[in-house]
């Protein structure tokens, strides 16, 4: 753990943005306390980041719940990928987090490439993970959790072989996130990847480290930020840019936007994703 955690105190530089001077200061902190000190065990307000997102907040309360809507599209030498994922996440206890998702991958073939070069069209698989905050600083203003993704990989599309699964992954993580004052945050995610291929009998590892970068804006749930996708495959290493707004569109409603930038452009070109947050029962966050 102490491997990644002085990144989480990098500075970074963000350009600032303009305050509305007819705003009095001190409701800088209004939703912050709306969140942290509501009736419950201690909890620090973070930013989340939006393409790799957590399993719950950090420092979840009971009865936290929330259904998100994904829909992306990547261009790729040779064919265009388009993806969709729903997911539903919850707290049964105070500081646990659970989630389903069922991520699908559709490829459509671009005009006059190679046929054989796209992948087959997939529900993706099915991912169980779990996150347990097992450190909450209200004072630092600083979070820590564990967690671990269990990936159930499906077959294709189409697949007229025997129905069973293809592989297996498994993905445990750490997250840390601390809050500069009351608008910066930042945020590591970090873990390996390790995937079993049943037809093959092969394993695949890698290690991900997610870095994020956020400025919440004064009194709202609205953010911007960059968050940093960086995978290391045994000498490969690939890094994707994915700067990214959220947007409160009503009391329960939010909408996520993210560019994706991949720093070294070998498969991968420019992609976009959007995600859907729904938090039933939100009701000013009676945690």
């Amino acid at each position: 753990m102490r491997s990644f955690l002085p990144l989480l105190f990098c500075t970074l530089s963000c350009t600032a943005l303009a305050q509305d001077p007819s705003i009095a200061p001190d409701l800088d902190s209004l939703y912050i306390a709306e969140v942290e000190d509501a009736r419950g065990p201690a909890k620090v307000l973070h930013a989340e980041p939006l393409y790799i997102d957590l399993i719950r907040d950090l420092g979840a309360r009971r009865g936290e719940k929330e259904w998100n809507l994904g829909f992306g599209i990547t261009d790729n030498i040779g064919y265009d990928t388009y993806q969709m994922l729903v997911e539903y996440e919850f707290a049964p206890i105070d500081r646990l987090g659970l989630e389903v998702e069922v991520p699908v991958t559709v490829h459509a073939p671009q005009k006059g490439a190679d046929q054989r070069e796209r992948p087959a069209d997939r529900v993706e698989s099915l991912k169980t993970a779990i996150q347990w905050t097992c450190f909450v600083s209200e004072k630092a203003k600083t979070s820590i959790a564990l967690g671990y993704i269990n990936e159930l990989v499906l077959p294709d599309l189409g697949d007229t072989g025997p129905g069973r699964l293809k592989g297996h992954v498994a993905n445990p993580f750490v997250v840390a996130a601390k809050r500069w004052g009351d608008n910066f945050h930042t945020l590591v995610y970090t873990g390996p990847h390790v995937e079993r291929d049943r037809d093959t009998r092969t394993t695949h590892q890698r290690y991900d480290i997610n870095t994020s970068f956020h400025y919440m804006i004064q009194n709202t749930r609205n953010f911007v930020g960059l968050e940093m996708n960086k995978s290391i495959n045994g000498a490969d290493f690939d890094m994707t840019l994915r700067p990214q707004m959220r947007l409160g569109i009503a009391e329960n409603f939010l909408v996520g936007i993210v560019t994706g930038i991949p720093v070294q452009r070998e498969n991968e070109r420019f992609s976009m994703f959007t995600r859907l947050i729904w938090e039933p029962g939100h009701g000013r966050r009676k945690h």
